[in-house]
């Protein structure tokens, strides 16, 4: 049984075979992100052209603070609503009963103190 070993010569077309192949790889990613970073510009141009008519407006209202009643009134419709609980106020209460908060800032904990809703609103102006 004999046991042959790379010669020089092939070590040195193995070394340029794995440039040329990393080369290619790098280079042709490069190649597809400029590709799809030119497709949405297209289509957004198309969508910003759709969407002069229609003008669409996010509003979030937290803890009941705030209202709506102004962009109604302004002809704004509402298209979608959805909410999620959000905390309102926090509060720093002792980690035991031994805990003095004054003297000991780390056996402070907060902790949340209310929770309310958070209302998403999707409004739309025609």
């Amino acid at each position: 049984m004999s046991i042959k070993y790379l010669t020089s010569p092939n070590r040195k077309q193995m070394k340029y075979f794995r440039f040329i192949f990393l080369t290619l790889l790098l280079t042709s990613c490069s190649i597809k992100d400029q590709l799809i970073q030119t497709k949405p510009n297209k289509e957004n141009k198309n969508i910003r052209s759709n969407s002069n008519s229609n003008k669409k407006l996010e509003i979030s209202i937290s803890c009941g603070k705030g209202s709506i009643d102004e962009f109604i009134s302004e002809g704004w419709v509402v298209k979608n609503k959805y909410s999620e609980e959000k905390i309102c106020s926090w509060k720093s209460v002792p980690a035991n009963s031994k805990c003095d908060m004054n003297l000991d800032k780390g056996c402070k904990i907060t902790k949340p103190d209310k929770i309310g809703v958070e209302v998403f609103y999707l409004l739309e102006k025609y």
